[in-house]
């Protein structure tokens, strides 16, 4: 059997990748899929950001996101999928607020999961991702 429709996969940075000196990919581009790995408070320039501000952090986390969904040929408004770390559950209520600023409906689907800890102990948020590269076709309501 062949496959007139190979899928290949390619690896989604920005420059500079803030990643990279943690041996991450950003992401990975498969088909007309963005696939990210978790966004973390952390700058282009590798620089942690908003220590013990929970805010601070959540919008370096959305901007580190969308910067990596452009560089895919996507945009938060094409996500259907986040998974969302924290590490104090308490912050639910602004997770929702943050979902209502950079998402809009149909909202993706969505993990939240409160974890012990992340990469860097000063993080408080982690997202990542799945989205769409092109129009995302109309949602019949079940």
């Amino acid at each position: 059997m062949t496959d007139d429709n190979p899928v290949y996969a390619r690896q989604i940075a920005t420059r500079p990748d803030p990643l990279a000196p943690y041996r991450i990919s950003q992401a990975f581009r498969v088909g007309n899929l963005v696939i990210t790995s978790g966004q973390a408070a952390i700058n282009s320039h590798g620089e942690l950001v908003g220590v013990g501000d929970f805010a601070a952090q959540a919008q370096q986390v959305f901007r580190n996101l969308a910067d990596v969904l452009e560089a895919g040929g996507s945009s938060l408004a094409q996500v259907v999928k986040v998974t969302i770390y924290l590490t104090d559950m308490s912050h639910f209520p602004d997770v929702v607020e943050l979902r209502r600023q950079y998402f809009t409906p149909p909202y993706p689907a969505d993990t939240i999961v409160e974890v012990r800890a992340l990469a860097l102990p000063e993080l408080m948020i982690e997202i990542e991702a799945i989205a769409l590269v092109g129009s995302i076709p109309e949602v019949a309501a079940g």
